[in-house]
């Protein structure tokens, strides 16, 4: 089973997929390795990528986006992971197209959408949301960044860690406490753009476990003046309630990656097991290796239809902050259990970074932090008991 056996897919976004699946092996493929060694993919790919149109498909097509919804973002998150990108375009794209550019449709001013969404589609911009700070990461409420108004300007003081796009990034939403002594009710998103901008600086590109070719920065800001315009929203102290109700998006799109993460790796280590010989059978002829692979299959195929099944509702503006931390939870850590499954049958040659179970594994970990942990989800499942 994959996205492609979906009950609400059609043959439009079958086409979609099939070509950014084709686009995605012939230009960025091919870079992967080249992307890892610097740490990042090449600034230029955003631009392809959104003149091949897999920028902001969710968007409207008068912000310059391509008219459709969440059902076009997910196909082509699922291609872009299939066609060799998966850390790089697809990761950051889920950044950029799922959240930004919703955080700016749903609570942005026209003005505010009508800059920058198209300078989104057309990878002109490329955009960041800075949530997490040295101090807190799963609990927002925690943030210590502090936008201070003074006139027609806000200053912003505050560092932030983890950031993804965070070496590429020219626009950047933050996460920010307009009034400090007021908890959640003082938070509030402001639009930050970094082209020479006084007192903005980006850190190292952080060296991770896996993602290599994903950029993922600290940011620093030091009485940075932004236009009191740039505030999301008609008000301050409304950024709480927005990533509470994006969450569930974003959310889902991590649960998305791991069940494609996991069709993958099933896919790949069949693949292997049937080509490798070992005391004069294939590593595949053994039961035991036909039982794992087939725990793994169904497990993949559950976390599978879950997924689509969020998807619908998502699209239906249905899917609740419950279901999406149920995603969250469960097809991440499936994706874990499968790829560490998968990487055992290939045995020596799956810790060698050549062979794409390697690759996966080493990216797969992050999906039970980022996002919220799993932890968190659990946490918030059961206030629904």
């Amino acid at each position: 089973m994959s996205i492609l056996d979906a009950s609400w897919m059609d043959d439009e976004l079958r086409i979609l997929h099939d070509s950014a699946l084709r686009f995605t092996e012939a230009e960025f493929a091919p870079h992967r390795e080249a992307w890892e060694e610097q740490g990042m993919c090449d600034r230029s790919a955003w631009r392809t990528a959104g003149e091949a149109g897999l920028l902001c498909a969710s968007i409207p097509e008068c912000y310059g986006g391509a008219g459709g919804d969440y059902r076009h973002e997910a196909v082509i998150y699922d291609a872009v992971m299939r066609g060799g990108a998966a850390a790089s375009i697809a990761g950051g794209n889920t950044v950029h197209s799922q959240i930004v550019a919703h955080y700016l449709l749903n609570y942005g001013s026209e003005d505010q959408k009508n800059v920058w969404l198209p300078k989104m589609a057309s990878g002109e911009l490329v955009a960041a949301i800075a949530m997490t700070e040295p101090g807190a990461g799963s609990d927002l409420q925690g943030v210590k960044s502090t936008a201070k108004r003074d006139g027609d300007d806000y200053v912003i003081n505050g560092s932030k860690t983890f950031i993804s796009n965070g070496q590429h990034a020219e626009l950047i939403v933050v996460v920010c406490k307009t009034d400090p002594t007021a908890g959640g009710r003082g938070i509030s998103l402001i639009v930050v753009e970094t082209e020479d901008l006084e007192g903005f600086s980006r850190g190292r590109n952080l060296d991770k476990v896996g993602l290599k070719e994903a950029d993922t920065s600290e940011l620093f800001f030091t009485d940075v003046r932004v236009p009191v315009a740039n505030l999301i929203g008609e008000e301050e102290g409304q950024g709480f309630i927005q990533l509470m109700k994006q969450l569930p998006q974003e959310r889902l799109s991590i649960a998305c990656a791991g069940a494609t993460i996991a069709e993958m790796a099933v896919e790949e280590t069949v693949k292997y097991t049937k080509e490798r010989g070992a005391f004069n059978k294939t590593v595949f002829d053994f039961q035991n290796t036909r039982f794992k692979l087939a725990e793994c299959k169904t497990e993949a195929t559950i976390s599978r239809s879950f997924v689509n099944q969020c998807i619908e509702k998502l699209v239906q503006g249905e899917l609740s902050a419950e279901e999406a931390s149920m995603a969250k939870w469960w097809c991440s850590q499936k994706q874990c259990d499968i790829v560490d499954e998968c990487l055992q049958l290939h045995g020596g040659y799956g810790y060698m970074w050549e062979y794409p179970i390697a690759r996966m594994y080493a990216d797969s970990r992050v999906q039970k932090i980022y996002g919220g942990t799993n932890e968190i989800m659990k946490e918030l499942i059961s206030r629904s008991l």
